[in-house]
């Protein structure tokens, strides 16, 4: 499907390409982590050797510097998310009809969820990931107590650090930061899960099935019985 953006969609669908466009780059940095499982383990198993503690410093600064920038992607791609909904569920048309009429949309969303479930599938097999950030968290805070002056602590100071563990603690971390976006949107404007019902079935059931999971409000009794039927 070769959809080009009508007149309206122009500025959402550029906003939301600027991020695409640096989708599959994320995914081939993923893809090539190796992380420095090598160089913590001789570190840890020798902590007086300065040479190896250093090393092991100088291996993984870079490595967060790069999970820093997958973390900011995930961000830029909520935002763009939520762009997109606005989009496909504003007036003065039904879902249905934005659908029909904003197919370039459409094939976004679609896009987004690809990217999503690839980077999560990537991040699933890489352990490397949750060791290098844990090693560079319990360096840094060890140097701060030693008042080590820490090359790179300026990279990732230590709310970003917060934020990006309980990313990386996510088994699925970008579905987890795009479920609950939609889930924000759902109880602001109800009307995006019927946009995502109105979508062909094999695009968006995965992201239906992860909502349906990640959202744990679902069964609460203050959760309107609308969304609870537009999710069964």
């Amino acid at each position: 499907l070769d959809a080009q953006p009508t007149e309206s969609e122009k500025e959402i669908y550029n906003q939301v390409n600027v991020v695409l466009k640096d989708a599959e780059g994320i995914l081939e940095d993923l893809q090539s982590y190796r992380g420095a499982g090598h160089e913590i383990r001789e570190a840890i198993q020798h902590p007086a050797d300065e040479k190896l503690q250093e090393k092991a410093w100088g291996a993984v600064v870079p490595l967060v510097g790069k999970l820093k920038k997958f973390y900011e992607f995930s961000q830029r791609l909520e935002a763009a998310l939520r762009g997109l909904l606005g989009a496909l569920t504003s007036t003065p048309y039904s879902p249905t009809q934005h659908l029909e009429r904003e197919q370039a949309l459409a094939k976004q969303f679609a896009e987004i969820l690809h990217f999503t479930l690839r980077f999560d599938e990537l991040k699933m097999t890489n352990p490397a990931i949750q060791n290098d950030f844990s090693y560079y968290r319990r360096t840094l805070s060890r140097m701060r107590i030693n008042n080590v002056p820490a090359e790179g602590e300026n990279e990732v100071n230590n709310e970003l650090a917060n934020r990006m563990s309980l990313f990386y603690a996510e088994a699925t971390p970008m579905l987890k930061t795009l479920s609950d976006a939609t889930t924000k949107f759902v109880s602001e404007m109800k009307g995006c899960i019927k946009v995502l019902k109105d979508q062909p079935p094999n695009s968006v059931e995965g992201l239906l099935n992860a909502l349906r999971y990640t959202t744990k409000h679902l069964n609460d009794e203050t959760t309107s019985k609308q969304i609870k039927s537009m999710l069964q």
